[in-house]
């Protein structure tokens, strides 16, 4: 079934560069990264109930109802808030998932944020990206809703300012589960912190690069292939997140989207604008 009412958009997003600074006691990795959004969308539609039941009324593949971060989202909200509402949940899927582009993060932060207005609770940025950091590590950014320089466990969110960028995104057809690779023990956990201040969107070869890159390729030959390919058309390519997506940026759309026409037609991915703002950001 379609529900009826506005689209809620949720734009995934892509790390220009991903390091891992550190390990704290209770095992979280302590991370650097610049994530921005781009304009490659899951969709969210939602109607809002007065007996408090919270329901996802349409099927996901691959997701349970019950793992479902959207329906996750929904239920910690009305448990803080103490509201006595509830909701039906539609969501139609375009990130792929297992590829670090963030899709069921930014899902969730959708929901917290349409929720928000939708139960009238007012709670504002801050506090919804508090409940998004029990949900997930990346949710925090998508609340904040915009380019980030990130650090901590993914909950230090500073603004950053980018120049107009394309990218040309690669889908390895592999789901990479999240903790085998910072599981790893080849994992190198000690990068030396950058300042924001010294960091380019056009990189700095051989200073900035994604930790969990060779973990990854070592693991899953498609992505290897992948990002070999991407990286015989531009020095910038690599992993995004945890993988198994890999992207590179590009000044241009025609030069991006020459570079996506040119794949091997055994390789699928599509290209993507990068977004300032979360079109749900106050």
């Amino acid at each position: 079934m379609r529900l009826p009412g506005p689209d809620y958009p949720a734009p995934a997003k892509l790390n220009l560069f991903l390091h891992v600074v550190g390990r704290r006691p209770d095992g979280y990795h302590l991370l650097q990264s610049v994530f921005t959004l781009i304009d490659r969308e899951d969709t969210v539609r939602l109607r809002v109930r007065s007996d408090g039941v919270i329901s996802r009324v349409n099927d996901v593949a691959g997701v349970p109802e019950a793992e479902d971060l959207c329906v996750r989202a929904a239920r910690l909200l009305q448990e803080q808030s103490g509201t006595r509402l509830g909701v039906d949940i539609e969501l139609e899927k375009r990130i792929p998932m297992g590829g670090g582009l963030g899709g069921g993060s930014s899902d969730a932060a959708t929901v917290l944020r349409a929720l928000d207005r939708l139960w009238d609770l007012g709670l504002g940025t801050e506090a919804l990206a508090a409940l998004g950091q029990r949900l997930g590590a990346d949710v925090p950014f998508f609340v904040f809703g915009r380019t980030a320089w990130v650090e901590g466990i993914g909950e230090r969110l500073r603004a950053f300012d980018l120049p107009p960028r394309w990218y040309v995104v690669l889908v390895p057809p592999v789901h990479v589960p999240t903790p085998l690779v910072f599981g790893a023990p080849e994992l190198t956990r000690n990068t030396e912190p950058l300042k924001m201040e010294d960091f380019s969107a056009r990189d700095l070869p051989g200073v900035t690069g994604n930790d969990l890159e060779s973990v990854v390729v070592g693991r899953f030959p498609l992505v290897r292939e992948h990002l070999e390919w991407l990286r015989g058309k531009s020095s910038e390519a690599r992993l995004t997140g945890s993988g198994g997506c890999v992207f590179a940026g590009f000044d241009d759309r025609q030069r991006a989207e020459r570079v996506l026409r040119e794949r091997p037609a055994s390789m699928e991915g599509f290209v993507a604008r990068g977004i300032e703002k979360h079109p749900l950001a106050p």
